[in-house]
């Protein structure tokens, strides 16, 4: 297979990817979201907060359906573009995407069915127990998601027979060093995107004077959840990149633009801004803070940081798109940070009451324009994470070149451009009854459902 062929086959992985990430992140936030509402609901007898369960499941149940809808495609380009990858792997990366597809879709998707119907079928107790499931499902999916992804990253648990890779040690395989950070990680990004994607609904409504009690509800819960949620992530991205440095130095020296290894003693300083020169192994214009790095890889004012240069050039990632993304993604955080804090700063000065929320229209217009910026710094953080791997598929073991199906460009052009096409018409479905929905608002006015205690044989 020709280089550019590969470099096709990366991009139709990077678009499909790229695509699908928005809907589980959505489908992990929301379906939290609605076990906190329907809790509240039992716990309060409230009907506004069964309310709140019954308008966001509509935006979970379409967010769930694209979800499913463009994420078939990348299980099937490991067969179509990626066989050999796959048959090499297969022994882990295929028993683990098995299971994310046997144990986590299939348990959200059996009890989706009952949340969705069960509503006067099942007792309220069962009902929040089926929502649970389903938040606990999609979060599984990620978990086993991200278990195949991270063993590409930092492959433990198996060895080299007759050309396959072969299990030795499950536990050691899934619980690679880089899981338990990566997935936290990617669990808490979806949490922060739903929270500004909520958020920024809230603030449309609001800004209408439409349902402003029911909104600011939402909103309060979303500014509690984020109180914890964004400095959190922040600590995580912290933690994260020191598992990076531990496990793929080249990876952190290509985010930090940084080149030269520092001497001992010295301290690296860290480059705020400027443009990496890959083909000079420098960069071409740089601000930067004095031992800034030092302190941020290795938490010491003079700790030394690997540079690129010490590593072969074909052994070196890309450094421009990591470098950049990394800076987006970082700023990105600290921008949703601000954001939560202002929120409480209005709910302290007595801002964020039904009678006022509305007048303070800059406030709600900065949350209004923050609905995709979650979306935005996890896309960027995934831009990293895989552009900072190569020029390896399975990292230390696999290159890319060595993965790909003996398959010409032409072919993987054509199904590139179908499949942008497919999404494009996935993504106006959604931007339609997404639309409908939040044009026609919450029901207040339906009756409550009524429940039946259960039989005396223990049934629903």
């Amino acid at each position: 297979m020709e280089y550019a062929a590969v470099d096709v086959a990366r991009a139709q992985f990077a678009v499909t990817t790229i695509f699908h990430m928005l809907w589980p992140l959505l489908s992990i936030g929301l379906s939290l979201l609605m076990v906190v509402m329907e809790i509240l609901w039992l716990r309060t007898n409230d009907e506004m907060y069964y309310r709140q369960v019954r308008f966001w499941s509509v935006l979970f149940v379409l967010t769930f359906g694209i979800g499913v809808a463009s994420g078939v495609p990348l299980e099937f380009q490991f067969g179509t573009n990626w066989s050999r990858f796959s048959t090499e792997t297969g022994n882990i990366v295929g028993n683990l995407l098995a299971f994310e597809a046997s144990m986590s879709f299939a348990l959200e998707a059996a009890f989706l069915a009952v949340f969705i119907f069960g509503w006067n079928r099942v007792s309220r107790r069962m009902h929040l127990f089926s929502n649970i499931m389903v938040a606990f499902g999609a979060s599984l999916s990620a978990f086993w998601i991200m278990a195949a992804n991270s063993w590409m990253q930092t492959p433990a648990g198996t060895s080299m027979e007759g050309g396959r890779i072969v299990i030795t040690n499950y536990l050691q395989a899934t619980f690679n060093p880089d899981l338990p950070i990566a997935f936290t990680h990617i669990w808490v990004a979806s949490i922060e995107t739903t929270l500004f994607f909520v958020g920024g609904i809230c603030a449309w409504y609001i800004l209408r004077n439409r349902n402003v009690d029911f909104f600011l509800k939402t909103f309060k819960i979303m500014v509690i959840i984020g109180i914890v949620v964004a400095p959190l992530q922040i600590f995580l991205g912290d933690a994260s990149g020191l598992t990076v440095i531990k496990h793929q130095p080249a990876k952190a020296a290509a985010m930090e633009g940084h080149w030269v290894t520092n001497p001992p003693d010295t301290g690296a300083s860290w480059v705020l801004v400027g443009h990496p020169d890959q083909k000079e192994q420098d960069n071409s214009w740089e601000v930067k803070i004095p031992y800034m790095l030092s302190i941020l890889s290795n938490h010491s004012v003079k700790g030394q940081v690997i540079g690129l240069r010490d590593f072969p050039v074909s052994d070196q990632p890309p450094v421009t798109l990591p470098f950049y993304t990394f800076r987006i993604m970082v700023l990105l955080g600290f921008i949703m940070l601000f954001l939560v804090l202002w929120a409480l700063w209005q709910w302290y000065r007595k801002r964020l009451r039904f009678e006022s929320a509305p007048k303070h229209r800059i406030f709600w217009n900065f949350w209004l324009y923050s609905i995709p910026i979650g979306f935005l710094a996890t896309e960027c953080g995934w831009i990293v994470r895989e552009v900072g791997r190569q020029p390896w598929l399975v990292y230390g073991i696999m290159r890319t070149n060595e993965g790909v199906s003996p398959v010409g460009i032409t072919a993987t052009a054509t199904s590139l451009s179908l499949f942008v096409v497919i999404y494009l018409l996935l993504l106006g479905i959604f931007i339609y009854f997404s639309s409908r929905i939040l044009k026609k608002g919450p029901d207040l006015t339906s009756p409550l459902p009524s429940y039946k205690k259960p039989n005396s044989t223990g049934g629903y």
